[in-house]
């Protein structure tokens, strides 16, 4: 059990930023150290809220602590790099020729240092750490491991051989043919009791044929209904189009109708005007000969050019402020706002009205664990979305945290700074799935797909933002979170958390699965989106896995 000491202080002396051991380490007012370029980085990302958070215990300071270098933490550290604490695990750790091998590692096979009678399996010190957790798994008999016991393990039973080279199984099932003579008075029994169960079950498919014929012909009346609403609305929006081109064609009419008539007025006016100037033209020109003439005849003839009192003078002419038509616009304009919030209005009613529709009562949240998984959804974890610290296994069902990071390419739905996941289906209506996780603490979620992915903020991360729900396990017990509030909550630990989703009814739920299903915490909730299943770890997790079940 060295290497586990070993590791423990490692992890005590690592950030729980970058996951690596402590570099210029500096300790904030809440007590947890950081690497000082980590915890500044951090920072740096929350000032726009003026508000400086712990990535650890979420303890919040209004001003953003001077950080100093913390010099004995410093100094443990490099005494810790120059004993070897970071030694090269192939040391002591994976199996060599001669050496048990660990059954449940699935890479380079780690070194088993316990072997279960029960299971039977030969465990590394980390697999074997359930049986140490779990209270089923606490009652196994472990042993140390050999190559010897191995070998004395039964293939068809998977039980210790003994008595000359036979399990006790092998013998029972050979004592089983003896009485099989016995068995035969019994078989006429059973036979009768098997006909009486297989009429309960016939008449149950009779029932459910029943049933079935009922919801085909509601299918059919669903479809008529929903055929003829379609239609009918069609008609009605296709009226209101007409209509509404109709009037945009009277108005256009009516507007050039107006428009000719007010040029044909404002044109009569323009020649009355040009007839009058050439006729002033003209008098003028007489009236500058006569102006030249002799005396005499400037008196014969100036009575005779006299200016007609009758010409129309450009005072008289009264014009309107420069809008014409603009009026014209204004009043449209109004028309298209009061038909936009007549439309809205109207449409958020028609909206409700369609969903409203629910031909079957909705059903109530099962009681057992086989009633849950009636609406078990098999999922997979999107690599996409995966941390760059998280390396994935068994078909993408399970993630495993690593302080080495993984080659992803850059995707846009990765999440950057957080070590999160989700799944890559997209769940609506009921569903149900199981996490198993290991470790001391991990974020059970479900989250929009629209949650946000890059930096360290709290639009990031599973307990913080209005986008996701989130059931914070560890050894001691849970925490359910939601927008930065969290609530409390009790039941029994559990290393496996069942979550049961009603999309319809608004209703996400949160159950700890052990020997029986208990509820730890429900959600009431509308929800705007379909969910996405998310995990979250932190630097002290080891793994999760989506369950196939």
């Amino acid at each position: 059990m060295a290497q586990k000491g070993l590791q423990l202080d490692e992890d005590k002396y690592s950030c729980s930023i970058c996951l690596d051991l402590l570099k210029e380490p500096v300790t904030i007012p809440c007590g947890h150290s950081y690497c000082m370029s980590c915890i500044r980085t951090h920072w740096d990302e929350e000032d726009h809220r003026k508000i400086y958070s712990c990535p650890q215990c979420r303890e919040a300071f209004k001003k953003k602590p001077v950080l100093k270098k913390s010099t004995i933490l410093a100094d443990l550290v490099e005494d810790l790099k120059k004993t070897g604490v970071r030694a090269d695990p192939d040391d002591h750790c994976y199996a060599r020729p001669g050496d048990v091998a660990c059954d449940v590692c699935t890479q380079r096979k780690l070194k088993a240092v316990k072997f279960c009678l029960t299971c039977p399996a030969a465990y590394c010190e980390y697999h074997l750490q359930p049986h140490y957790d779990a209270p089923p798994l606490q009652k196994h008999k472990l042993v140390d491991p050999s190559k010897k016991l191995q070998e004395n393990i039964c293939p068809h039973h998977g039980e210790a051989m003994e008595m000359q080279g036979t399990c006790f199984l092998c013998l029972t099932d050979e004592n089983k043919d003896q009485k099989k003579g016995s068995a035969a008075a019994e078989t006429s029994g059973k036979q009768k009791k098997l006909l009486v169960r297989r009429q309960q079950i016939q008449k149950g498919i009779r029932d459910r044929e029943k049933e079935m014929k009922l919801l085909r012909q509601e299918v059919e009346a669903i479809n008529a209904s929903a055929d003829k609403a379609a239609e009918d609305s069609e008609k009605v929006f296709t009226e209101l189009i007409r209509l509404a081109s109709k009037r945009s064609s009277d108005v256009q009419q009516q507007i050039r109708s107006q428009q000719d008539s007010e040029v044909s007025r404002v044109r009569e006016l323009q020649e009355k005007l040009e007839r009058e100037i050439t006729e002033l033209k003209k008098k003028d020109a007489e009236l500058e000969k006569l102006s030249n003439s002799d005396h005499n005849r400037l008196l014969l003839n100036y009575p005779s050019l006299s200016i007609p009192s009758d010409a129309t003078h450009s005072s008289s002419i009264k014009i309107r402020p420069l809008r014409y038509f603009e009026d014209v616009t204004t009043a449209v304009s109004e028309f298209r706002d009061k038909l936009h919030c007549v439309l809205r209005d109207t449409w958020t009613d028609i909206s409700d009205a369609v969903a409203e529709v629910d031909v079957l009562l909705s059903e109530p949240e099962p009681k057992t664990r086989a009633g849950f998984l009636k609406y078990s959804q098999e999922m997979a974890l999107d690599p996409n979305t995966a941390n760059r610290h998280l390396l994935l296994s068994d078909g993408n069902r399970k993630a495993t945290l690593l302080k080495e990071k993984q080659l992803y390419s850059d995707h846009p739905d990765r999440f950057t700074r957080w070590l999160q996941i989700l799944s890559r289906e997209t769940l609506t209506g009921r569903c149900y799935w199981e996490v198993e996780w290991k470790g001391r603490r991990v974020d059970i979620a479900a989250s929009y797909k629209s949650i946000s992915r890059a930096g360290n903020l709290d639009e990031c991360e599973f307990r913080s933002n209005c986008k996701s729900w989130t059931l914070y396990c560890d050894r001691n017990g849970y925490t359910f979170w939601h927008n930065r509030i969290k609530s409390p909550v009790s039941g029994p630990a559990s290393s496996r958390v069942g979550v049961y989703l009603d999309h319809r009814a608004g209703t996400l739920s949160f159950y700890s699965v052990s020997g029986t299903m208990t509820l730890l915490h429900r959600v009431q909730a509308a929800f705007a989106e379909p969910l996405l299943a998310g995990v979250g770890f932190y630097k002290d997790g080891i793994s999760a896995e989506l369950i196939k079940l």
